[in-house]
């Protein structure tokens, strides 16, 4: 044989076809009432031709539903990217809206301070080290020098304690190295707030004659001169008057959250007149 065993059945089944078309085709032409070979081949024939047009409809479908499928893919491909740029876009819009909210606290601070100031970004964060220190990047060529207070929307953030050209390290007040003069607001009490760490301070000097409450909000007094009178420090958390000696122990907490400190203002001010 020419052809392999397994293709002689659909090479038959198409000489037939052929043939039969040929005779249908001829029949066309001269219309006459058909004979009976001729219906033997239209009855053989029309089965074989049902099943081959059936075939080329079920591929035709089969085509089309895969045209399609790579088609929805694809848009489904497309539908995730741009859902994507829309979710990055509504961060970028969000992020901007919140830097800018942040910002307009910092501007209606500066407004309201009598002293010059100088906005600064919180470009790093040395808290989990010994010294609790931020830096900034604003430094000598902006005006920075040692020594000056640091707030933000909320309240005392530190004091510059090192600057170069462009950069400045603030230390924070809850470091054990920090010391500013404070004073309660109701009573006027005077003492000395010093850090405590992790996150906290210490009211100190402060006799246990004096009435201190949980609550009272703890201000600059503005006597050693490094920072303004007036500036919020904290809230007390506690005062126990149980420990001997003659001062009691007040905790504080301070009421900037040093923790999420993103922007910051440095008050341009001279240590001689502090007001």
């Amino acid at each position: 044989m020419l052809f392999p065993r397994k293709y002689q059945r659909i090479i038959i089944a198409c000489i037939l076809l052929v043939i039969s078309l040929i005779i249908l085709s001829y029949g066309v032409k001269q219309p006459e009432e058909p004979g009976v070979p001729r219906r033997l081949i239209l009855e053989t024939s029309a089965p074989l031709i049902n099943v081959l047009n059936s075939s080329f409809r079920t591929m035709s479908e089969v085509w089309e539903r895969y045209l399609f499928l790579v088609g929805l893919e694809e848009e489904n491909r497309r539908l995730k990217k741009e859902n994507a740029r829309l979710v990055s876009e509504v961060i970028k819009y969000r992020e901007g809206y919140l830097e800018s909210s942040r910002l307009q606290k910092l501007l209606e601070l500066s407004e309201n301070i009598e002293y010059p100031s100088i906005a600064a970004r919180v470009i790093a964060k040395d808290q989990a080290s010994i010294n609790k220190t931020i830096l900034i990047d604003r430094g000598t060529a902006h005006g920075i020098r040692v020594g000056l207070p640091v707030v933000a929307d909320q309240g005392v953030v530190g004091r510059t304690i090192e600057t170069t050209w462009h950069a400045s390290r603030v230390l924070l007040l809850i470091d054990e190295n920090s010391n500013i003069d404070a004073l309660i607001q109701g009573s006027r009490v005077q003492g000395i707030l010093q850090g405590s760490s992790p996150a906290g301070c210490s009211l100190k000097y402060i006799s246990k004659t004096e009435t201190i409450n949980a609550g009272d909000v703890v201000l600059t007094s503005g006597l050693a001169g490094m920072f303004p009178k007036g500036l919020l420090l904290g809230v007390v958390q506690r005062a126990d008057k149980t420990d001997s000696g003659l001062f009691q122990k007040i905790a504080v907490t301070p009421l900037v959250d040093l923790s999420r400190l993103e922007e910051v203002v440095i008050l341009l001010i001279h240590k001689d007149n502090p007001k």
